[in-house]
């Protein structure tokens, strides 16, 4: 039996949740559409055929039964919208940054652990075949312990009219936005939590963005890796993929890789060992990449009960790293995590 969907948000990345991931999934049915915007939902009916469509999650909960709500709309709404699917007693699927605070965060684990429902975070960067394998790479340690990464993303995304591009506007274009995904591949990857960050933003003199594009940051790990991160959303150097560019020195050698690009070639490994000739590794098949693994993972887990690799409680840390990172490039110094309660405190 399909798993029922409301789904709250059908801007542009939700509405390509809905068309492009949802009805493409037989294992659901999208049974009603919630957004502020009349214009949107009647694109929704048209294009679409969904026509139980509402304003208010509230009057779709009280009209529709489902199972599940998926949450696509913008950050300021991700916690309360959760927060009434919860206490309705549905499972919850939500976009990241799944909320607007650490403290409205762990709210959200605490109510959906006391409903006993499912609370996901779609960290869709985590299911892909690079990132599967150099994470078993690091857990069958392979090469030995990791000491440090080096870990470049680039992108020229500053060509639209400033006036009606809205990722011109938007808060922490950079470390918000994009740098979420890169966090919490460093965790999964790592299999490690952070400890401490430094990190410092800037607008190149051509940028048209509001706030700052660029980054860089420091971050220690609890097992002793220390990344150092860049990106850069007006970069004019070579673009790479949306995972970045990785290099993790091991102490018996090197692992160089990509992941999430334009094509095949940008889903690749290659092993360096110290002192021996380097080889390309064979990728796992991933059947369900992208948003269709992180659908899939939160299907298997309503199925059987058990917490998903992308619950909400899983990804608190990476929510702390975000905001620390923040912090830090706003006050200019390094922010240190308490693991236990995945707090943050400046030094």
């Amino acid at each position: 039996m399909a798993l029922r969907f409301i789904q709250a948000g059908l801007g542009g990345w939700g509405y390509s949740w809905a068309r492009d991931v949802l009805m493409k999934n037989e294992q659901v049915e999208l049974v009603a559409c919630v957004d502020i915007s009349e214009e949107i939902l009647q694109r929704v009916r048209t294009e679409l055929g969904i026509q139980q469509t509402f304003t208010s999650l509230e009057e779709a909960l009280d009209t529709v039964e489902t199972d599940a709500v998926l949450i696509t709309s913008p950050l300021p709404a991700h916690a309360p919208l959760a927060l009434t699917a919860l206490r309705a007693g549905k499972h919850v699927l939500l976009e990241k940054p799944f909320a607007a605070t650490i403290e409205e965060a762990r709210h959200l684990v605490e109510v959906a652990e006391q409903q006993n429902v499912i609370l996901a975070i779609s960290q869709n960067y985590r299911f892909y075949p690079a990132v599967q394998a150099v994470r078993k790479l690091i857990q069958n340690n392979t090469l030995g312990p990791v000491a440090s990464v080096n870990l470049d993303f680039r992108r020229y995304d500053n060509t639209a009219p400033v006036e009606t591009y809205r990722h011109y506007h938007i808060w922490q274009p950079l470390l918000v936005d994009m740098s979420i995904h890169h966090f919490d591949l460093m965790r999964y990857v790592l299999g490690q939590e952070p400890t401490q960050i430094s990190c410092t933003t800037w607008s190149p003199s051509w940028s048209r963005y509001k706030e700052d594009p660029a980054g860089a940051a420091t971050i220690s790990f609890t097992g002793g890796a220390i990344v150092s991160y860049r990106g850069n959303w007006v970069s004019t150097g070579p673009e790479t993929p949306w995972a970045g560019e990785w290099h993790m020195e091991c102490e018996q050698g090197e692992i160089v890789w990509t992941s999430r690009g334009a094509g095949p070639e940008d889903e690749r490994v290659t092993v360096r060992p110290r002192g021996k000739r380097p080889y390309g590794l064979r990728l796992p098949e991933v059947s369900k990449q992208d948003r269709h693994g992180s659908l899939t993972s939160f299907i298997q887990a309503v199925q059987t009960g058990e917490e998903p690799s992308i619950s909400g409680r899983n990804n608190l840390p990476t929510l702390a790293l975000m905001f620390a990172s923040v912090e830090a490039a706003t006050s200019g110094k390094p922010v240190t995590f308490e693991q236990q309660s995945t707090t943050i405190s400046q030094q």
